[in-house]
């Protein structure tokens, strides 16, 4: 072993201090192998040239039980850190007695990129892929790993075939392998539906400290969980184990996940995790093949807005990149598909062409006199077009306008990201004179615009930064008081929310798209829940139909909406006095 081994092992001794005499977990029968139950084979092979994971290759063990039918695509339990809990032979107890369907275990181990010449440090890819959030691993699963496991052939001659549904999928870690499993179900719910977590590193690593938070803000996902970790487990300089696992018990407690746990008292250590891994496997597949649900949040926001029953459902499709929602006075909605430079209207649920040539609208607005507003990144113009007549005129030329909102008293604000975000962006006041003027400068890349509703302040997001900035609204239109206001929440593949279009309702929350869906804040600048959408892209966003309380997202080639409990706030309407905000 090299010398940094070596020395790597005794400043951990130091940091953890003494060792302590563990608890002896026994395992039980389910994990010692039985007279008479059919033994499943171990199939071994190594994954080389990932394209997720540029460089790196591992070895990937798979068990197929004897009970295996290609006929019948089977049910998977991906293994982090290889083979661990004695997997193999609780598979075998377990579908024998038919606790747990019939499944193929396939067992990974984290990537190594080897060095490029003699003499150079290979690269370790365990803590880069295990405890770093994001798809990226789910992806490597799906798209590279899955498709070399239905390559292999059984002894016998079974060719391996993995079920294409989430609900058929679990998938387990330990330590830092945990995360990554709790990751890939949180990215992809719809591929993987059973989570085992063992002493799981939800600390402050590459992120994981940040999911306690955003279980409970986001809308719950169907995903089951099974925790454990011991009150021993580290304290060290990326955070304290066990507290972090609690802290993820009562998150999935509040946001109404299915779940169950057992702590113990040992340290960073899978003894009791093997122990219970069998018990852990029948909680996790109790009820297959009935799909595992969402369970009902106790956020009082998700509460507030949520309709039970009531989810997504495309409004449009079939186009390039939507964008520029926008809602009249009678709640229909119109929205630009910018790379074929069209408008579209949808009335009563039909959608059709409204305008023909919308100057590559990325930001639209109907204003108190029933035009539609526009700015046309075509023509660096804000424009004015008259639906019925079915034309156009200049508002004001000379901005690179993104988004826009138009007042009560025909006034328009419309943010303009100048030479693409490389110089600070402005903020325009165009007045029904006509005459612009600029009313703020700075932000990296000013986005989504809009109004509280009762037009006192002004919000623009600044989608290169994780902030929305407020501004009070003088007599004369102009702004006081900037303030970074609002706090979004990054995912971990960008240094930004990428905030884009935002609206808010007539009580005063503000519901702005991100790269993580549509995040939505109260009055005191703070995230209360998040909305992914189904295609896990949102643009912009607006309320419409009759009642103003059907939610439509422009995401990429497809406009979703969603009913719910609030009614959306109309900046070209009269003012809204929204209730008083919480503290």
């Amino acid at each position: 072993m090299p010398k940094w081994f070596f020395s790597g092992l005794l400043f951990l001794s130091v940091l953890l201090g003494p060792a302590k005499a563990e608890t002896d977990y026994p395992l039980t029968a389910d994990s010692r192998a039985r007279a008479g139950v059919p033994t499943g084979e171990l199939l071994k092979f190594t994954l080389e040239h990932s394209r997720i994971f540029p460089g790196s290759a591992r070895e990937v063990l798979v068990y197929v039980p004897r009970q295996y039918m290609p006929s019948i695509p089977a049910c998977v339990y991906v293994g982090q850190d290889g083979l661990g809990f004695n997997a193999p032979v609780v598979f075998d107890n377990l579908i024998d007695a038919k606790d747990i369907p019939v499944l193929i275990g396939v067992f990974i181990r984290p990537g190594v990129t080897k060095a490029a010449q003699t003499n150079a440090l290979d690269r370790f890819n365990r803590s880069f892929e295990y405890d770093g959030l994001g798809p990226d691993y789910a992806r490597f699963l799906l798209e590279e790993v899955f498709p070399a496991v239905e390559k292999l052939t059984t002894a016998d001659g079974r060719k391996i075939r993995i079920s294409a549904s989430g609900n058929d999928r679990c998938i387990g870690g330990a330590s830092s392998g945990a995360v990554c499993a709790f990751t890939a179900a949180w990215e992809r719910p719809d591929a993987f539906s059973r989570v085992f977590s063992s002493i799981g590193t939800f600390v402050g690593l590459r992120g994981a400290n940040e999911y306690p938070t955003l279980i409970r803000q986001f809308e719950p996902k169907a995903i089951r969980v099974y925790q454990q970790d011991g009150m021993e487990d580290l304290n060290i300089y990326g955070g304290d184990w066990w507290m972090a696992n609690q802290e993820m018990e009562r998150a999935l407690s509040f946001a109404g996940y299915e779940h169950a746990h057992v702590w113990g008292d040992n340290g960073h250590s899978t003894k009791q995790a093997a122990a219970v891994f069998p018990e852990a496997m029948r909680f996790l597949w109790k009820g297959w093949p009935a799909p595992v649900r969402k369970g009902s949040s106790r956020n009082q926001f998700l509460r507030e807005i949520l309709i039970p029953g009531e989810e997504w459902q495309v409004a449009s499709q079939g186009h390039q990149f939507t964008d520029a929602p926008a809602v009249n006075a009678r709640g229909d909605v119109c929205f630009s598909d910018i790379p074929s430079s069209r408008l579209f209207k949808i009335v009563d649920g039909q959608v059709d062409v409204l305008f023909p040539g919308s100057h590559r609208a990325s930001g639209a607005a109907f204003g108190p006199d029933g035009k539609l507003y526009l700015t046309g990144t075509a023509s660096n113009h804000v424009l004015v077009c008259d639906l019925a007549s079915k034309t156009d005129r200049v508002l004001a030329g000379g901005i690179q306008g993104n988004d826009l909102v138009v007042r009560h008293d025909g006034s328009v604000y419309v943010t303009e990201p100048v030479d693409g975000g490389t110089k600070p962006g402005k903020v325009w006041l165009i007045p029904p004179s006509g005459v612009k003027r600029v009313v703020d400068t700075g932000l990296k890349l000013p986005n989504g615009i809009t109004l509280s509703p009762d037009q006192s302040l002004l919000y623009v997001d600044d989608m290169r930064s994780h902030w929305i900035y407020s501004y009070q609204i003088l007599p004369d239109g102009s702004l006081t008081n900037k303030q970074r206001y609002f706090h979004l929440h990054s995912p971990d593949t960008a240094d930004d929310s990428g905030a884009d279009g935002m609206r808010c309702d007539r009580d005063g929350r503000v519901y702005v798209a991100t790269r993580l869906g549509v995040q939505i804040c109260d009055q005191a600048g703070r995230v209360n829940c998040i909305l992914p959408t189904p295609n896990g892209r949102v643009a912009n966003l607006s309320f419409g139909g009759a009642g103003f309380d059907l939610l439509y997202c422009t995401c990429g080639d497809t406009v979703f909406k969603r009913r719910l409990r609030v009614k959306g706030a109309l900046p070209f309407a009269a003012p809204i006095q929204p209730a008083a905000p919480r503290l």
